[in-house]
């Protein structure tokens, strides 16, 4: 197939192009500017993982802007692109994330679960409405909810190993909100499966199918790196530090089941919190 795919640079990006080129396809990247035409002749698919990264600087108004300009703007441009070209994919598949669920407690996610509140489950909702040029046209389109991708390489886990490593991780707040991760190589392989499963469209939780609170993780990750996690981030020191973004992102969770990939075949390599960071980590002793 040949592949245009958005947010090539990225840790998923990057990761998914090596092995979309691995398996034999075309991979050609976009940039983020999608205001002019482009051709879509001889594409197959388009794979649209460009965003303002979240969890880099302090929240503000010209940040928030950007969060959700660079998602809902830069999606609904790139779709209108597609609907206004001879040539069209047959599949689009679209970033999301689980922070469209909200802060949910204990409650089981699917992806028939309605959305939550705030502002990330809001930027999650126009994102995804974002594909509506494409609605009436003969292409598959699939939102990829992408929970928390677990790499030394980058992301939550490369900003917690310093602290863990050196004997200072602990629970964030009460510790009872919940994480809904997958490891960078099940992500990988998710995406994989969504382009190749015509069955796969619409709402899609990319996410391990089994969620852990933050207590159990940080537990989990202490006992792989073999270090103490007696050094908890109380929630008031974590939104001095962090302003709004720490109820947002740290301080709030959901717990999200992946029950269309479980349904549709898919298998896990790393279903297991200890199981997928002893693989990250190179810690199998």
């Amino acid at each position: 197939m040949h592949i245009y795919l958005s947010g090539s640079s990225g840790l998923v990006g990057s990761a998914l192009t090596t092995k979309l080129e691995a398996d034999g396809h075309q991979v050609t990247p976009l940039g983020r500017d999608f205001s002019s035409p482009l051709s879509f002749s001889g594409v197959d698919a388009v794979i649209h993982l460009a965003g303002e990264n979240i969890a880099e600087g302090r929240w503000n108004k010209r940040k928030k802007a950007r969060i959700r300009d660079s998602r809902v703007i830069n999606t609904r441009q790139l779709c209108e692109r597609i609907a206004q070209s001879a040539d069209k994919p047959s599949v689009f598949i679209s970033a999301s994330a689980t922070g469209f669920y909200g802060d949910r407690a204990d409650e089981q996610l699917s992806e028939n679960s309605l959305p939550g509140e705030g502002f990330l489950p809001e930027v999650c909702q126009e994102w995804e409405q974002a594909t509506e040029p494409l609605a009436n046209l003969p292409i598959r389109v699939a939102h990829i909810r992408t929970g928390i991708v677990l790499s030394r390489k980058g992301g939550a886990l490369k900003k917690m190993l310093p602290p863990f490593l050196f004997g200072g991780g602990g629970i964030l707040g009460s510790g009872d909100q919940y994480m809904s991760w997958i490891s960078l190589e099940d992500e990988i392989r998710a995406i994989s499966y969504v382009l190749h499963h015509e069955t796969l469209q619409g709402a899609i939780n990319l996410t391990a199918p089994e969620p852990v609170d933050n207590h159990e993780f940080t537990k989990v990750l202490g006992h792989v790196l073999k270090r103490p996690t007696i050094a908890p981030l109380p929630a008031p020191i974590a939104r001095i530090l962090f302003g709004e973004m720490a109820d947002a992102i740290l301080l709030s969770g959901s717990r999200v089941f992946p029950k269309k990939l479980l349904s549709a075949g898919f298998t896990f390599a790393h279903p297991e919190l200890e199981l997928a960071l002893r693989s990250v980590l190179k810690k199998n002793d």
